[in-house]
């Protein structure tokens, strides 16, 4: 057993929990602005990501706002290992009196207990769980109990006992503890339970771990360096960064607690780690990494998210093509012609086509399933044009946001056709008829002439014949085939000049569909993905700042 001061020290046991003056933990900015984004980023979630994803993250919230109400001057600090590693002979080492029962008996340690080297700490081990029966506080010279003022140190049951309940106590206090001191010894430092359970998952908190290979007085010559070197090697692989050369990391080092060998550096160690302060910030920080880097499949993405102009444009071009716009610029094109054929065209052959109308009347029955099956056919357009532009703007995003950017397009495409056939009906040929450009009353007048000379050479011939007027036929004649003549002249000219501004007339009443379309795709389907991607751009903004290093994401 250890001794201090050349005098053997005893520990009283601590029953009163009462209120005590304690100065609470601080965080610094960097970590607090941390912690304020992590709580934005689960809130903004909620709706997206399930609940047991978020657990990990709200319970480091829960804890971090737990431990920051509680005292900054204390560390507290367990002492974890396997049945046989010694710990609780370490832990007594430490405390300077035997606090912890040791013995051949398996598991020995049954229930956690506290040690505290200054008042103030109640509320850390009422945090813990541990009753006041199983709280002590070791009575040293005032030397060494300087030298750990401020520590909470814990001797936890075994990590692999045979009792389900001693390892569910290891589990809830390993996740509440500042620093952990694991205990191995030479015949179980590689033990796979301890690697795959505990290390490798808590290799992001290296900096609040102390690795210590304890009982090398049972290692031979230079065997008890060719286990630590292993034991290094195995940590490595763990992942676990040593703070070796003054860097970062896990502190290890070999030690006997039986014979006292190597126990004062333990405790200088913990005195200087203590002294700092700094450990509890520390294992929040550590907490946030890994619950950051558990949440980097729901947030990190390779691709900057969003739907490109090429991929809105072609969106649109769809619902028009769904909606018909070629189709109606087409038709409000003929329709311009229409008129004007109609306006400037001959008496006689507007006449005839009036009495092949009448005679050949369209005939709505034969319509109606090419309709409906037009109908069937812009429907699946339009569905097409959903599933496209959502499956685009979800390319690449993590899942539930890539769900819920698919979901947002099927939301908004209920309804659309219905909508996009009540917008054709609405913007696509104007009520009444063509506007009609300058020219338009010349060429009336002047087919009205054409007409005039056809009628009034037709009377003059009259006249010739029945002897009411004197034979002249060179006159009569010349004026009829002016007027036969020059009635088609007109309309020919009339058509061709007619052609630009029907061009025009039905580009404009294309494009008036096309945005109309356009518009409403927009407002159903686009701006609800727009928003869903806006979330999660912040979402992502959060994360960033959440793992401290933006560009992760990014």
């Amino acid at each position: 057993m250890n001794e201090t001061s050349g005098e053997q020290a005893v520990a009283v046991e601590i029953r009163s929990g009462g209120s005590q003056n304690v100065t609470p933990l601080a965080y610094d900015g960097f970590l607090r602005s941390r912690l304020d984004a992590l709580r934005e980023l689960v809130g903004l979630s909620r709706t997206r990501v399930d609940s047991k994803t978020l657990a990990e993250a709200g319970r480091v919230l829960d804890e971090a706002a737990a431990r920051r109400r509680l005292s900054g001057q204390h560390t507290v600090v367990a002492i974890a290992g396997a049945t046989g590693s010694g710990k609780s002979q370490l832990f007594n080492a430490l405390a300077g009196s035997t606090i912890s029962d040791t013995g051949v008996r398996r598991p020995t340690t049954a229930a956690p207990i506290a040690c505290s080297w200054s008042d103030g700490a109640a509320g850390l081990v009422d945090r813990l769980g541990i009753p006041g029966r199983l709280r002590r506080r070791p009575v040293q010279s005032a030397e060494a109990e300087a030298q750990l003022r401020g520590l909470v140190l814990l001797d936890l049951p075994d990590h692999d006992s045979a009792a389900v309940q001693h390892r569910e106590q290891v589990d809830r206090i390993l996740a509440l503890v500042d620093a952990v001191i694991w205990v191995v010894d030479p015949e179980k430092y590689a033990d796979a339970v301890l690697h795959e359970r505990y290390l490798r998952p808590m290799a992001g908190h290296a900096e609040v771990m102390f690795i210590v290979l304890n009982q090398v007085d049972r290692l031979p010559g230079e065997a008890a360096e060719m286990v630590l070197d292993d034991l290094r090697r195995l940590l490595d692989e763990d992942g676990i960064a040593l703070g070796e050369h003054g860097e970062p990391g896990a502190t290890v080092l070999a030690l006997s607690a039986l014979t006292g060998d190597g126990v004062a550096e333990l405790r200088e160690l913990l005195g200087q780690f203590v002294a700092e302060r700094g450990a509890p910030a520390r294992r929040i920080s550590a907490d946030v990494d890994a619950a950051a880097w558990r949440l980097r499949p729901v947030y990190a993405t390779g691709r900057r998210p969003g739907l490109s102009e090429e991929a809105r444009d072609e969106f649109a071009a769809r619902l028009a093509d769904a909606v018909g716009a070629t189709a109606a610029g087409e038709a409000a094109e003929r329709a311009w012609l229409r008129n004007a054929n109609r306006a400037c065209g001959t008496p006689w052959l507007r006449l005839w086509r009036w009495c092949l109308d009448r005679r050949d009347p369209p005939t709505g029955p034969v319509m109606v399933p090419a309709q409906a099956d037009e109908e069937a056919t812009a429907r699946q357009r339009v569905e097409q044009a959903v599933r496209t532009v959502s499956e685009r703007a979800s390319a690449g995003l993590p899942a539930p946001w890539a769900q819920a950017v698919r979901e947002a397009a099927v939301r908004g495409s209920q309804g659309l056709p219905e909508a996009l056939d009540e917008l054709a009906a609405r913007a696509g040929l104007p009520p009444g008829r063509p506007p009609r450009p300058g020219w338009w009353p010349a060429a009336v007048l002047t087919q009205a002439a054409m007409t005039i000379l056809q009628v009034v050479g037709g009377v003059w011939l009259v006249g010739q014949i029945v002897g009411v007027m004197a034979p002249n036929l060179g006159v009569p004649v010349l004026l009829m085939m002016a007027g036969i003549v020059g009635g088609p002249l007109v309309e020919w000219g009339c058509r061709m000049a007619a052609r630009g501004p029907a061009r025009r007339y039905g580009q404009d009443a294309e494009r008036r569909l096309r945005e109309a379309a356009a518009g409403c795709g927009r407002a159903r389907v686009l701006d609800p993905v727009a928003a869903e991607l806006l979330r999660y751009r912040e979402v992502r903004e959060q994360y960033g700042r959440v793992t401290g290093v933006e560009a992760a994401v990014r």
